[in-house]
């Protein structure tokens, strides 16, 4: 006989299901449909939008590569990547400082750091265009660079700080009997204790690297500096009547991202479960 405690926790389970799967239809379907207009023609997306194409044009991943989605492509990888190194690095080493070294104004330090979480972009946008057109950082590479990391750091050093003070201290006393110094510790001790919580923020730094419209729009022009936000906007205004190259332009930005947080995602949630989570 069933119980009306196992009825109602089947019950339970089967809406969760039910959610879980209509949350996951929510999220997929857009990308899907995004996927499916790129390789259909112009005639077909606006007659039937939400149909199967009838010929598949594959081509019009090529004509969006060809008008300038590659270069952006190119552009977008090269500043993630170097970004996403620089903060990252710079957030380990200021979070092992705060953590498990002993250094002065240890606190006010900690303050200063966490300080830039209250900074908003748009606030600092003027002073920041007038001090890199003083610098000749202006219209270059760098001047993403240095914003993106400067931006990044405070929250991935708070990030990383909550995960190392997890670590307990004997990993430090062990390394320091064997001779190590805290250089040496931290590059081959403690870093490596890290690995779940590094790749989290690594993932996050990229997410918000590759998709970042407004420092790119107002820091850089023209195409060989422009990042994939900006570029793929350009690509609608000048091509704003052929869609299906437009979402195949789209589609060529997303691909990456998804592909890379499939393979990191394991990391991504302990990492953020083990630190944030305590």
């Amino acid at each position: 006989m069933v119980t009306r405690s196992a009825l109602l926790l089947a019950l339970g389970r089967v809406l969760i299901k039910a959610f879980l799967v209509a949350l996951a239809v929510v999220v997929v379907y857009p990308l899907v449909w995004m996927l499916l207009n790129g390789v259909k023609s112009n005639a077909e997306l606006f007659s039937n939008p939400f149909a199967l194409p009838v010929a598949w044009k594959w081509d019009n991943y090529i004509t969006a590569w060809n008008r300038g989605v590659g270069d952006y492509l190119t552009t977008s990888v090269l500043v993630t990547v170097a970004s996403t190194i620089a903060t990252v690095f710079i957030s380990a080493w200021a979070a092992y400082g705060l953590t498990r070294v002993n250094i002065p104004f240890n606190r006010v330090v900690l303050v200063l750091i966490l300080g830039g979480l209250m900074l908003a972009p748009t606030v600092a946008l003027i002073p920041l265009v007038k001090m890199f057109q003083s610098l000749g950082l202006y219209n270059n590479l760098w001047a993403l660079l240095i914003l993106y990391t400067a931006f990044r750091v405070p929250f991935t050093t708070f990030l990383i700080r909550a995960y190392m003070m997890d670590l307990p201290a004997e990993v430090d006393e062990a390394a320091s009997v064997d001779g190590a110094s805290k250089a040496r510790a931290f590059w081959q001790v403690i870093l490596p204790m890290c690995k779940p919580i590094l790749v989290s923020t690594v993932l996050l730094n990229i997410l918000f690297t590759w998709n970042e419209y407004l420092f790119a729009m107002v820091f850089t022009s023209g195409g060989a500096l422009q990042t994939l936000p900006v570029g793929l906007t350009n690509l609608m205004s000048k091509h704003g009547t052929d869609y299906p190259v437009v979402f195949a332009g789209m589609a060529i930005a997303a691909i990456p991202v998804i592909v890379l947080f499939f393979a990191g995602q394991r990391y991504f949630i302990r990492g953020l479960a083990d630190g944030v989570g305590k």
